[in-house]
């Protein structure tokens, strides 16, 4: 029985992040106004939701990267978010490779100009077995293709060892064996005691969530069950269209 499972036998999973009318702007600009919600622990959230809905700005949010305008983010855990921007957010000219990109996974756990324990580098190779991508370890993380990009990416996240992984639309626009990868490692981290949040456009895979929040103009129109969340009505309200989009890969 997973970690999961054994919760829901014993009742209703805590709150891992509760969330009181937060409201969240860049200067002037608001992009959140007063959320309301819980992501469940030990469980996968889908927040989903058009361009301009504020799915990115709430992640951002909860890894604690924007500060709210008014209203509270509480964490159950102590420990820090780790937060897998989409691939696209880090320049190519960055002189990294991929095991330095995994690596930074790490620094969160070393004191200032702390040197890599034998643990760390321990589970820098683990996070890139995990992602199948060890054989690039020396590659230079710019002259990968999206899908190994992003995979090395989940990687880093995964090095954090952080009880909450928030992910930006961690498999969109990828190919078929990327997105299989990457959503196999999430199911295991959840299963391994892990809260997952990813923001997504890819309805069947918000479908397989635990839990969903559905947004439009940085409000929340429902959060729940994704069955009960994803309607043909809430999505003709959100999306004005008679239908569930069709899933492009984008």
């Amino acid at each position: 029985m997973s970690v999961v499972e054994e919760a829901a036998a014993i009742g209703t999973p805590a709150a891992a992040v509760q969330l009181r009318e937060l409201s969240v702007g860049y200067g002037r600009s608001p992009a959140l106004h007063q959320l309301t919600a819980r992501i469940p622990e030990l469980a996968t959230t889908a927040i989903v939701g058009p361009n301009g809905s504020g799915k990115s700005t709430l992640l951002a949010a909860l890894a604690g990267v924007i500060p709210p305008t008014a209203g509270e983010i509480s964490h159950r855990a102590a420990e820090r978010p780790a937060l897998v921007m989409q691939r696209s957010a880090v320049s190519d000219t960055l002189p990294l490779t991929v095991r330095d990109a995994v690596t930074m996974g790490r620094w969160p756990h070393r004191p200032l100009l702390g040197r890599l324990t034998r643990r760390d580098r321990e589970i820098v190779e683990e996070c890139m077995a995990r992602l199948d991508i060890t054989d690039l370890a020396d590659r230079q993380l710019g002259r990968l293709s999206g899908g190994q990009r992003q995979r090395a990416l989940v990687a880093q996240g995964l090095a954090q060892r952080s009880p909450l992984l928030l992910l930006d639309e961690p498999t969109t626009g990828l190919d078929a064996a990327a997105r299989q990868r990457i959503s196999q490692v999430l199911r295991e981290s959840r299963e391994q005691g892990a809260t997952v949040v990813h923001a997504t456009h890819d309805f069947p895979e918000a479908m397989n969530a635990d839990h969903c929040l559905l947004l439009a103009d940085g409000r929340l129109v429902a959060e729940g069950p994704p069955r009960e969340v994803l309607t043909a009505e809430a999505v003709e309200q959100v999306w004005a269209v008679p239908e569930l989009p069709a899933h492009n890969g984008g």
